[in-house]
């Protein structure tokens, strides 16, 4: 008799406490701004709950479905054609801030970007656990692997949405080395591409602003350095306990994108030291649970699968916060289950799904 599957409950219990408390400061940090526009303070909150409610019903139905079913040719490039037909898609469609990166269909909006990174993944732990025994074979195992996260990296650079494409490579490195992918490669990998990296920091304008308002933001406090120091400002007058949920006067049209990429900087200013602690709590916690996963998983594939998606979701955590802290030059990439937008909640919510899945086996 099989033994009983029980899923990973701290792992669970933290992405719970992470989408709760991200509403409550979704709402806090939108409803003025949705008064204005729609005429509803609950406007942002509502989608977000109904995204919410569907990223839990994925969950839900992954916990059910067959281990073996991950690894499975016919998911796995199924995944991999369905997000590069909406990457190309998503190229052709109407720019929104010139950018090219939603596809919006009867009112909803679909960022193929976040589908890609799991895509993405589901293929290089699919392959490096195929091929396992030759490993270090360039033309067999590592070519393909960076053909593939090459092109991808290229059509969402052409949207453009260069953090989300650094990030995807950055994610795609990270299973490559646990793989076990000889070290000169990766070294070698990555020195080639700074002199293209640095081409496309400098290639674009906006790029160079916003790092020359990374080094010195108080050159320009109206202009390129405007919301750095507005966030630093909101941080800053939360001190350790915060001026209380709702109370944030940052979010009064002086912080841009204050529900979105600068959630945190609101829950900084509201409740302090003490929030912005909590909230680094449940993602130490969703980190120590996710590698636990992968070193307990069933095999190499499960092991490579759960540590990627432990580490994406880590990583988007770690640069969100480091940008709203002044760490690191600003990047539009979401705090994970908690910055409003309904593609990166679900397909976040999709890893955790597998991930609990994966769990579920561990040895």
């Amino acid at each position: 008799m099989g033994r009983k599957l029980s899923s990973d409950k701290p792992l669970f219990l933290a992405i719970l406490g992470l989408v709760f408390f991200g509403l409550v400061m979704i709402f806090s940090s939108s409803a003025i701004t949705a008064i204005e526009k729609y005429q509803n303070p609950y406007y942002f909150l509502i989608k977000q709950v109904v995204w919410a409610i569907l990223g839990f019903g994925v969950i839900g139905v992954l916990l059910y479905v067959p281990y073996a079913f991950f690894r499975k040719p016919a998911f796995v490039y199924s995944a991999l054609g369905i997000a590069l037909i909406l990457l190309c898609l998503v190229l052709v469609m109407p720019a929104v801030n010139n950018t090219h990166r939603w596809i919006r269909w009867m009112g909803a909006s679909l960022q193929p970007s976040e589908f890609a990174k799991f895509a993405l993944m589901f293929y290089l732990a699919y392959q490096l656990d195929k091929k396992r025994g030759r490993i270090g074979d360039f033309k067999m195992t590592i070519l393909p692997c960076l053909f593939m996260t090459g092109l991808f990296f290229v059509l969402i650079y052409l949207e453009p949405d260069y953090g989300a494409a650094v990030t995807m490579a950055f994610i795609a490195g990270i299973m490559l080395f646990l793989a076990g992918i000889p070290i000169r490669y990766l070294v070698g990998g990555a020195m080639a591409m700074m002199p293209f990296a640095a081409a496309l920091l400098f290639r674009a304008g906006y790029r160079k602003e916003r790092l020359l308002a990374f080094l010195h933001p108080e050159a320009d406090p109206l202009g390129s350095g405007f919301q750095i120091l507005q966030s630093l400002i909101a941080v800053g007058k939360g001190g350790i306990l915060g001026g209380g949920l709702g109370e944030s006067t940052q979010k009064l049209y002086y912080l841009p994108y204050a529900y979105t990429d600068f959630i945190y900087a609101v829950v900084g200013e509201e409740l302090g030291l003490l929030g912005c602690l909590g909230v680094v709590s449940l993602f130490l916690l969703v980190f120590w649970r996710g590698m636990r996963a992968s070193v307990r998983a069933p095999d190499f594939h499960g092991s490579l699968l759960a540590a990627g998606i432990t580490s994406l979701i880590v990583c988007q955590g770690l640069i969100n916060i480091s940008v709203v802290l002044g760490l690191l030059p600003t990047k539009g990439i979401p705090l994970p289950f908690f910055s409003f937008g309904g593609s990166s909640l679900l397909t976040n919510m999709l890893g955790v799904g597998i991930l609990l899945n994966i769990s579920q086996h561990s040895a």
